[in-house]
Protein backbone atom coordinates (compact mmCIF):
# COMPACT_ATOMS: atom_id res chain seq x y z
CA UNK A 1 0.00 0.00 0.00
CA UNK A 2 1.36 3.48 -0.47
CA UNK A 3 1.31 6.38 1.57
CA UNK A 4 3.33 4.90 4.35
CA UNK A 5 6.67 5.06 2.96
CA UNK A 6 6.28 9.04 2.18
CA UNK A 7 5.42 9.45 5.76
CA UNK A 8 8.03 7.30 7.53
CA UNK A 9 10.91 9.55 5.03
CA UNK A 10 9.00 12.19 6.83
CA UNK A 11 9.75 11.50 10.14
CA UNK A 12 13.42 11.15 8.97
CA UNK A 13 13.50 14.56 7.32
CA UNK A 14 11.87 16.01 10.38
CA UNK A 15 14.77 14.22 12.79
CA UNK A 16 17.64 15.59 10.27
CA UNK A 17 16.45 19.19 10.35
CA UNK A 18 13.71 20.97 12.85
CA UNK A 19 13.84 18.48 15.94
CA UNK A 20 16.36 20.00 17.82
CA UNK A 21 14.62 23.19 17.67
CA UNK A 22 11.52 21.50 18.53
CA UNK A 23 12.80 19.87 21.14
CA UNK A 24 14.08 23.02 22.79
CA UNK A 25 10.48 24.87 22.39
CA UNK A 26 9.16 21.89 23.92
CA UNK A 27 11.42 22.50 26.67
CA UNK A 28 10.86 25.97 27.26
CA UNK A 29 7.03 25.58 28.19
CA UNK A 30 6.91 21.87 29.28
CA UNK A 31 5.58 22.60 32.21
CA UNK A 32 3.99 26.25 31.86
CA UNK A 33 2.47 26.28 28.23
CA UNK A 34 0.27 29.00 27.51
CA UNK A 35 -2.48 28.55 24.49
CA UNK A 36 -4.85 31.78 23.70
CA UNK A 37 -6.96 29.34 21.59
CA UNK A 38 -8.37 26.45 20.37
CA UNK A 39 -8.76 25.99 17.05
CA UNK A 40 -12.16 23.67 15.60
CA UNK A 41 -11.31 22.96 11.49
CA UNK A 42 -11.81 20.08 9.20
CA UNK A 43 -9.59 16.70 9.15
CA UNK A 44 -8.82 17.90 5.26
CA UNK A 45 -5.73 16.97 4.67
CA UNK A 46 -5.24 20.05 2.69
CA UNK A 47 -5.82 22.63 6.02
CA UNK A 48 -2.70 22.92 7.95
CA UNK A 49 -4.10 24.99 10.72
CA UNK A 50 -0.55 25.77 12.47
CA UNK A 51 0.81 27.05 9.25
CA UNK A 52 -2.17 29.04 7.89
CA UNK A 53 -1.64 31.23 11.13
CA UNK A 54 2.09 30.49 11.59
CA UNK A 55 1.58 29.63 15.62
CA UNK A 56 3.72 27.74 17.41
CA UNK A 57 4.58 24.96 19.93
CA UNK A 58 1.89 25.58 22.82
CA UNK A 59 0.22 28.64 20.85
CA UNK A 60 -3.39 26.83 20.64
CA UNK A 61 -5.07 23.21 21.19
CA UNK A 62 -6.48 21.78 17.75
CA UNK A 63 -9.45 20.24 17.00
CA UNK A 64 -10.26 18.67 13.78
CA UNK A 65 -13.01 16.57 12.15
CA UNK A 66 -15.10 16.32 8.84
CA UNK A 67 -16.88 19.31 8.39
CA UNK A 68 -15.26 21.48 11.26
CA UNK A 69 -18.91 20.84 13.52
CA UNK A 70 -19.27 21.18 17.32
CA UNK A 71 -22.60 19.09 18.09
CA UNK A 72 -25.10 21.95 19.58
CA UNK A 73 -26.27 20.72 23.49
CA UNK A 74 -29.84 20.08 22.59
CA UNK A 75 -28.48 16.84 20.64
CA UNK A 76 -27.90 14.95 23.43
CA UNK A 77 -31.61 14.75 24.56
CA UNK A 78 -32.64 17.73 27.42
CA UNK A 79 -33.14 16.38 30.83
CA UNK A 80 -36.31 16.08 32.68
CA UNK A 81 -36.91 15.83 36.48
CA UNK A 82 -39.55 13.34 37.45
CA UNK A 83 -43.19 14.10 36.15
CA UNK A 84 -41.81 16.91 34.47
CA UNK A 85 -43.94 16.94 30.50
CA UNK A 86 -42.38 19.99 29.09
CA UNK A 87 -40.91 18.50 26.33
CA UNK A 88 -44.12 16.97 25.47
CA UNK A 89 -45.69 20.34 25.90
CA UNK A 90 -43.22 21.59 23.46
CA UNK A 91 -43.53 18.74 20.81
CA UNK A 92 -47.59 19.38 20.84
CA UNK A 93 -47.31 22.99 20.26
CA UNK A 94 -44.73 23.07 17.51
CA UNK A 95 -45.87 21.58 14.01
CA UNK A 96 -43.04 18.69 14.00
CA UNK A 97 -42.44 17.87 10.56
CA UNK A 98 -40.00 15.19 9.17
CA UNK A 99 -36.58 16.79 7.99
CA UNK A 100 -36.46 17.00 4.13
CA UNK A 101 -33.39 15.31 3.01
CA UNK A 102 -33.95 12.45 6.15
CA UNK A 103 -34.93 9.07 4.44
CA UNK A 104 -37.92 8.23 5.30
CA UNK A 105 -37.52 5.15 7.28
CA UNK A 106 -34.55 6.84 9.68
CA UNK A 107 -37.12 8.54 12.24
CA UNK A 108 -35.75 12.10 13.70
CA UNK A 109 -34.44 12.11 17.00
CA UNK A 110 -36.98 14.62 18.16
CA UNK A 111 -39.42 12.35 17.09
CA UNK A 112 -38.42 9.67 19.49
CA UNK A 113 -39.85 9.65 22.93
CA UNK A 114 -37.69 11.99 24.82
CA UNK A 115 -35.72 10.51 26.84
CA UNK A 116 -35.94 11.12 30.89
CA UNK A 117 -33.22 11.05 33.25
CA UNK A 118 -33.76 11.35 36.94
CA UNK A 119 -31.15 13.79 38.32
CA UNK A 120 -30.89 17.23 38.05
CA UNK A 121 -30.61 19.58 35.14
CA UNK A 122 -27.17 20.62 34.16
CA UNK A 123 -26.61 24.28 33.84
CA UNK A 124 -27.80 24.06 30.04
CA UNK A 125 -30.93 22.06 30.65
CA UNK A 126 -29.47 19.69 28.78
CA UNK A 127 -27.75 16.11 29.54
CA UNK A 128 -23.69 16.56 29.77
CA UNK A 129 -22.78 15.33 26.37
CA UNK A 130 -19.60 12.70 26.08
CA UNK A 131 -18.28 13.12 22.55
CA UNK A 132 -14.47 14.55 21.57
CA UNK A 133 -15.65 18.01 20.62
CA UNK A 134 -17.43 19.45 24.17
CA UNK A 135 -14.97 17.57 25.98
CA UNK A 136 -12.07 19.21 23.90
CA UNK A 137 -14.24 23.01 24.51
CA UNK A 138 -14.12 22.11 28.33
CA UNK A 139 -10.33 21.29 28.45
CA UNK A 140 -9.27 23.66 26.76
CA UNK A 141 -11.56 26.88 28.25
CA UNK A 142 -12.05 25.91 31.84
CA UNK A 143 -8.60 23.89 32.45
CA UNK A 144 -6.49 25.25 29.37
CA UNK A 145 -7.42 29.25 30.51
CA UNK A 146 -8.04 30.07 26.65
CA UNK A 147 -9.50 33.19 26.07
CA UNK A 148 -10.47 32.34 22.04
CA UNK A 149 -12.89 29.91 20.91
CA UNK A 150 -12.19 29.98 16.68
CA UNK A 151 -13.91 27.58 13.99
CA UNK A 152 -12.43 27.57 10.53
CA UNK A 153 -14.62 26.23 7.19
CA UNK A 154 -12.89 26.25 4.53
CA UNK A 155 -13.98 25.75 0.52
CA UNK A 156 -14.58 22.50 -1.24
CA UNK A 157 -15.04 20.89 2.04
CA UNK A 158 -15.73 17.26 0.93
CA UNK A 159 -17.82 16.81 4.18
CA UNK A 160 -19.69 19.86 3.18
CA UNK A 161 -20.36 18.53 -0.39
CA UNK A 162 -21.93 15.28 1.20
CA UNK A 163 -24.61 17.00 3.43
CA UNK A 164 -25.53 18.77 1.10
CA UNK A 165 -25.57 15.64 -1.45
CA UNK A 166 -27.67 14.36 1.25
CA UNK A 167 -29.78 17.21 1.52
CA UNK A 168 -30.82 16.97 -2.54
CA UNK A 169 -30.43 13.36 -2.73
CA UNK A 170 -32.10 11.54 0.27
CA UNK A 171 -31.63 7.89 -0.95
CA UNK A 172 -27.87 8.32 -0.93
CA UNK A 173 -27.92 8.34 2.44
CA UNK A 174 -26.29 5.22 3.91
CA UNK A 175 -27.30 4.03 7.36
CA UNK A 176 -24.15 2.12 7.56
CA UNK A 177 -22.36 5.20 7.32
CA UNK A 178 -20.93 6.90 10.66
CA UNK A 179 -19.86 9.78 8.51
CA UNK A 180 -23.55 10.67 6.94
CA UNK A 181 -25.20 10.07 10.65
CA UNK A 182 -22.74 12.74 11.97
CA UNK A 183 -23.55 15.11 9.10
CA UNK A 184 -27.00 14.62 8.79
CA UNK A 185 -27.76 15.00 12.73
CA UNK A 186 -25.84 17.98 12.89
CA UNK A 187 -25.56 20.11 9.60
CA UNK A 188 -29.24 20.33 9.57
CA UNK A 189 -29.68 23.87 11.29
CA UNK A 190 -27.36 24.65 8.53
CA UNK A 191 -28.98 23.38 5.72
CA UNK A 192 -32.12 24.94 7.09
CA UNK A 193 -30.72 28.76 6.74
CA UNK A 194 -29.02 27.53 3.63
CA UNK A 195 -32.37 26.79 1.89
CA UNK A 196 -33.68 30.36 3.47
CA UNK A 197 -30.54 32.05 2.21
CA UNK A 198 -31.50 30.34 -1.38
CA UNK A 199 -35.29 31.11 -1.63
CA UNK A 200 -35.09 34.77 -1.49
CA UNK A 201 -31.82 36.51 -1.52
CA UNK A 202 -33.46 39.48 -0.57
CA UNK A 203 -34.61 38.10 2.60
CA UNK A 204 -32.07 39.57 4.71
CA UNK A 205 -29.39 38.66 6.72
CA UNK A 206 -29.77 35.27 8.38
CA UNK A 207 -29.64 35.36 11.83
CA UNK A 208 -27.60 32.92 14.66
CA UNK A 209 -29.49 32.97 18.02
CA UNK A 210 -28.09 32.62 21.17
CA UNK A 211 -29.21 32.68 25.22
CA UNK A 212 -26.42 35.02 25.11
CA UNK A 213 -27.23 38.26 23.38
CA UNK A 214 -23.41 39.38 23.26
CA UNK A 215 -22.83 35.76 21.08
CA UNK A 216 -26.14 36.34 18.67
CA UNK A 217 -25.42 37.97 15.67
CA UNK A 218 -26.78 38.35 12.09
CA UNK A 219 -24.81 36.90 8.58
CA UNK A 220 -25.08 38.18 5.12
CA UNK A 221 -23.64 35.24 3.16
CA UNK A 222 -21.81 35.48 -0.25
CA UNK A 223 -23.43 39.31 -0.80
CA UNK A 224 -21.19 39.32 -4.38
CA UNK A 225 -23.05 35.94 -4.88
CA UNK A 226 -19.84 34.75 -6.04
CA UNK A 227 -19.50 30.87 -4.21
CA UNK A 228 -21.76 27.88 -5.33
CA UNK A 229 -24.08 26.52 -3.81
CA UNK A 230 -22.05 24.27 -1.41
CA UNK A 231 -19.48 26.94 -0.87
CA UNK A 232 -22.44 28.67 0.72
CA UNK A 233 -23.26 26.05 2.63
CA UNK A 234 -19.96 25.75 4.51
CA UNK A 235 -19.62 29.55 5.39
CA UNK A 236 -23.24 29.07 6.79
CA UNK A 237 -22.16 25.84 8.76
CA UNK A 238 -19.09 27.58 9.98
CA UNK A 239 -21.21 30.62 11.58
CA UNK A 240 -23.60 27.94 13.33
CA UNK A 241 -20.96 26.44 15.12
CA UNK A 242 -20.32 29.78 16.81
CA UNK A 243 -24.61 29.06 18.12
CA UNK A 244 -23.70 25.27 18.85
CA UNK A 245 -20.36 26.22 21.14
CA UNK A 246 -22.39 28.77 22.52
CA UNK A 247 -25.32 26.08 23.86
CA UNK A 248 -22.74 24.31 26.60
CA UNK A 249 -23.94 24.72 29.87
CA UNK A 250 -20.18 24.79 31.10
CA UNK A 251 -19.45 27.58 29.05
CA UNK A 252 -21.63 30.30 30.37
CA UNK A 253 -19.95 31.59 33.26
CA UNK A 254 -17.13 32.09 30.75
CA UNK A 255 -18.87 33.79 28.06
CA UNK A 256 -21.12 35.58 30.62
CA UNK A 257 -18.08 37.36 32.12
CA UNK A 258 -16.34 37.67 28.43
CA UNK A 259 -13.14 36.13 29.32
CA UNK A 260 -13.89 34.06 26.18
CA UNK A 261 -14.92 34.58 22.76
CA UNK A 262 -16.40 33.43 19.80
CA UNK A 263 -14.65 33.90 16.23
CA UNK A 264 -15.33 32.23 12.84
CA UNK A 265 -12.54 31.89 10.03
CA UNK A 266 -12.80 30.67 6.66
CA UNK A 267 -10.29 29.88 4.45
CA UNK A 268 -10.21 29.21 0.64
CA UNK A 269 -8.51 26.16 -0.37
CA UNK A 270 -7.51 27.54 -4.06
CA UNK A 271 -6.45 31.26 -3.28
CA UNK A 272 -4.82 30.43 0.15
CA UNK A 273 -6.83 33.30 1.67
CA UNK A 274 -8.48 33.46 5.22
CA UNK A 275 -11.12 35.34 5.83
CA UNK A 276 -12.88 35.96 8.90
CA UNK A 277 -16.34 36.64 10.16
CA UNK A 278 -17.05 40.43 11.26
CA UNK A 279 -19.79 40.99 13.43
CA UNK A 280 -20.26 44.90 12.91
CA UNK A 281 -19.93 43.77 8.46
CA UNK A 282 -22.09 40.79 9.54
CA UNK A 283 -20.08 39.07 6.81
CA UNK A 284 -16.60 36.79 6.27
CA UNK A 285 -13.80 39.53 5.13
CA UNK A 286 -10.62 38.76 3.66
CA UNK A 287 -7.53 38.97 6.13
CA UNK A 288 -4.93 41.48 5.02
CA UNK A 289 -2.23 43.58 5.86
CA UNK A 290 -4.95 46.97 5.43
CA UNK A 291 -7.46 45.35 8.14
CA UNK A 292 -5.96 43.12 10.50
CA UNK A 293 -5.45 45.67 13.31
CA UNK A 294 -9.13 46.93 12.83
CA UNK A 295 -10.35 42.72 12.53
CA UNK A 296 -8.29 42.75 16.15
CA UNK A 297 -9.87 46.40 17.43
CA UNK A 298 -13.46 45.01 16.50
CA UNK A 299 -12.85 42.06 19.05
CA UNK A 300 -11.20 43.58 21.49
CA UNK A 301 -14.34 46.32 21.48
CA UNK A 302 -16.84 43.16 22.07
CA UNK A 303 -14.93 41.88 24.85
CA UNK A 304 -15.19 45.14 26.92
Amino acid sequence: MPGLERILNGVIRFRQTVRKDLVKQFERIRDNPHPTAVFFTCMDSRMLPARITSSQVGDMFVVRNSGNMIPHANNYGKILRRGDTTGKENREKENWKPRPFLPPETPRREDLVEKVIYCAKSPSGYEVSVTTEPAALELAVKRGKINHVIVCGHSDCKAINTLYNLHKCPKSFDPESPMDHWLRRHGFNSIRKLEKRLADKNAGPIEFVSDNPLFSFSAVIDPEDKLNVEDKLSQINTLQQLENVASHGFLKEFLVSQTVDLHAMWFDIYTGEMHMFSKPNKQFVLVDESNVEELIDEVEKHQT
